[in-house]
Formats: C-alpha cells, structure tokens, sequence
C-alpha cells in the first residue's frame, strides 16, 4: 500500500517553477561585478536551488564577505527584472488544484527568501494554493533546507511526520528533509540529476509533474485507471 500524505511541502526552484533564467542571468551580473565574466549561462545551472552565498564560496572560492557583496549584488537585478524571468511547470498548476481538492495541505518550503517566493506565486496567481509559505529570511536567517522545513513544521503545529512529504529537485531538499525526519520525493523535471538525488537518500524519485502526481495523489490515480 502506497503512504498516504496530507501535507505535501513543495521546494519552488526547480519543482514548482523554471526560474534558471532570472536567477543564472542576475549571478551572471553579480560575477561581473567581481570582474567574472559569463557567456553560457548553463555554467551557472548550479546555482540554482542551494543557498547562494555557500554557492558562491565553493564555487567561486569567494570570503564570507565577498559573497555577501554578492548576494547584495545578485539582489539588485533579481528583485525587479530576475524574480519574473520564471515560468511555471506545464501541469503544476493543475496538480495543485488536485491537491487541494483532496484535502491535502500544500505549503511552500524554500531556500528562497520568504519575500521572493510569495512574490513569485502571486506574480503567477498560485499564492492560493499554499496554506504556507517557508522561505529564508532576507536577512540571511533559515539559510539551510531543514531550518525551513522545521520552521513550516513548527508554525503549521505538525507533529506527524508521518503524514509529511518533502518533494524538491536538488540534493538539499532530500538531505533538509532526513534531517527533519520526513520523506523526500525527488524530482528530475528541476535542476538535479538521478543520481544527486539518489546519492542524497530520495524515498523515491520521479520524471515528470504527471509521476508527480501518480505519487501524491495514489487513490486518485487508481480511481482514474
């Protein structure tokens, strides 16, 4: 018999949105800044999703210092122009609606700023969906993935964690959720690959919203055979 969740924590890069554009074109103007010149943006893929400024010093061998300058810098063109330069998965939309017609609680836990991401789901008129946004703070406050799922946990008073299922595309979200003592579902439509996914502990992994779905949403599934 297949678990049953009913609250299903969704990460937004790479799982409920596309947003490498916006965010690989705004670091791209942050090296610059640093003298770092960028051409192929497909280089900076692996940005995308992991806290950024630990992003920028391993990647970049940037001090903590200068990768504050960084983020301030990848701010300035992320905040107004990078934010909307996204997309939402064909199927998301819909999959939510399903969701939420099943009784689920759908709530968003997301290494992005808190203040970015309700923006974003607003932007895309999918801010009704979630009983609950989790981000990081501006600040630099709930940088790491199992900070903020405790902080969803915590401010939702969930205390099955049985009941619990974290789905995100990158290692951090399956590595945010073990630690938090939940289930990962991994996805391979974002920015990480099978065996990422697999080398971080993923209960399960799937290749498409429609899978997604399938893995949610079980009896549906099965009513609909």
């Amino acid at each position: 018999m297949q678990q049953e969740y009913t609250y299903i924590l969704l990460d937004l890069d790479g799982t409920v949105t596309d947003s490498m554009e916006g965010i690989t074109k705004s670091i791209r103007y942050a090296l610059k800044h640093f003298g770092i010149e960028v051409n192929d943006l497909n280089e900076l893929r692996k940005f995308v999703g992991p806290p950024l400024k630990e992003s920028l010093m391993e990647f970049c061998h940037f001090s903590a210092d200068q990768a504050e300058e960084g983020i301030r810098k990848y701010r300035e063109r992320f905040a107004d122009t990078g934010i909307y330069e996204n997309a939402v998965y064909p199927g998301m939309e819909r999959l939510l609606q399903e969701l939420n017609g099943a009784g689920k609680q759908v709530m968003l836990a997301t290494g992005k700023p808190a203040y970015y991401a309700e923006k974003i789901l607003d932007h895309f008129h999918l801010s009704d969906y979630f009983k609950f946004v989790g981000g990081s703070g501006l600040d630099g406050s709930l940088s790491h993935k199992d900070e903020v799922i405790r902080h969803v946990l915590e401010n939702n008073d969930i205390r099955d964690l049985s009941k619990v299922v974290m789905v995100g595309d990158r290692k951090h979200d399956i590595i945010g959720a073990r630690k938090t003592g939940i289930d990962c579902i991994g996805v391979l439509y974002g920015y990480g690959d099978r065996e990422e996914l697999t080398q971080a502990g993923a209960k399960r992994i799937v290749a498409s919203v429609e899978e997604l779905k399938q893995a949610l949403l079980p009896q549906n599934h099965l009513h609909n055979q």
